[in-house]
Formats: C-alpha cells, structure tokens, sequence
C-alpha cells in the first residue's frame, strides 16, 4: 500500500508544523484484517503536516535467521528496513493470536533487533479490538526493549473487530471517533518532533 496525505478539514493545521511522515505496521498477514483497516482508516484522516504509509507485507518477510544478516539479508527485509529507517515514528496494529503475539509480526521485530533502524525510533500503538490485553502487555515489553522512545501513553483503541474495512472506514468518520485519531496523531506527532530534537549522543548508546 502507499502513504495516504488526505486534509483533516475540521483541524486545519498550522504551517509551522514540520511535516512528520510515519510508518504504520500491521501485524496481521490477513487480507481482511481490521487492525490493516484501522490504520488505513486512521492515515485517511491525517493533517495535512503528516503522511502515514500503511506496511501489510508481514506475512511476506521470511523467516528470521542470524546467518541472513549482512550482506545476506534478503532484499525484500532491506526494503522493510529501509521504510522503518526513513520514518520519523512508527504506529504499530495487531491481533491477538494465543494471548500472544502473531508469529509474524514477530518474525518482522526479529529482522530488527541487530540493527539500529529502530533503536530510538517513537512507536506507539493502535488496537482495533476490546480484547487482546495479553498481547498488548507483551508487544509494549518487547517494543521497550527494542526502542528507547516507545511511548505506551500514546495509544488508540477502537472496537471494530470481526467488522469490513468498508464498515471501519466509516465508523472512523463518526465525529467522535475522528476525534480519538485527531488526538492520536497530534499527541504522537508532537512526540516524534520532541524526539527528533532530543538525539541520544554516541556516549548514550
């Protein structure tokens, strides 16, 4: 999928914003997943200061293995790499498979660990279900671990689960849903720019 810019009319943006593009991570391999559609619904309604390119390639990575790293690393985990390099912070959606997280979602972290693509990198999370604390509370250990700037404060939480993308695109467009991603993206948004402004030193890291 590509970036969506479209113009949030209700909450006209001041042009001294910095333009802010973030990556926005579906951890299902599901055609029909909700929580891909939540954040296609969501980078619907960006302001006009920000961009959101919606990855649901999960499923296509392969498998994780060390004697892959380097110069071995297959192109198309460069490519996932490179998107998450290039963005200024990440929203990540998942399901909840066995209380835990889905294996490839997993998988995609793994491909991370040993870089530093994601080290500092702002993430925050969307879930588009009632259900699915166990996996939640895992994701945020693991999302900790791998980044210094991951903000659990910053959250979105919407119950569509087992809906259409159709019936989650419009539910976002009710006033008060709208609402919730407007201050989703404005909190998150700010905390990238903080983030960008304050840059660990060599002696941090």
């Amino acid at each position: 999928m590509t970036a969506q810019s479209v113009h949030f009319q209700t909450r006209p943006t001041p042009a001294s914003l910095p333009f802010m593009k973030l990556l926005a991570i579906s951890g299902s391999a599901r055609a029909q997943s909700t929580n891909t559609a939540l954040l296609q619904a969501v980078a619907d309604l960006t302001p006009s200061n920000i961009t959101i390119e919606v990855f649901a390639g999960i499923g296509d990575l392969p498998v994780f293995s060390p004697d892959r790293e380097g110069d071995a690393t297959p192109e198309i985990v460069r490519a996932f790499q490179q998107k998450i390099a290039a963005a200024d912070g990440l929203i990540i959606a998942s399901p909840e498979y066995v209380r835990t997280l889905p294996g490839g979602l997993k998988n995609a972290i793994d491909w991370l660990v040993s870089g530093e693509h994601v080290i500092g990198k702002p993430i925050a999370l969307a879930h588009a279900s009632h259900r699915g604390d166990d996996m939640l509370q895992t994701l945020r250990t693991v999302l900790s671990t791998i980044s210094s700037n991951f903000n659990p404060g910053i959250f979105l939480r919407v119950p569509v689960m087992k809906q259409s993308p159709e019936a989650i695109a419009d539910f976002m467009t009710q006033p008060a849903n709208r609402q919730a991603a407007a201050k989703f993206l404005n909190d998150f948004a700010a905390f990238c720019r903080d983030s960008r402004a304050i840059k660990p030193s060599a002696m941090d890291l």
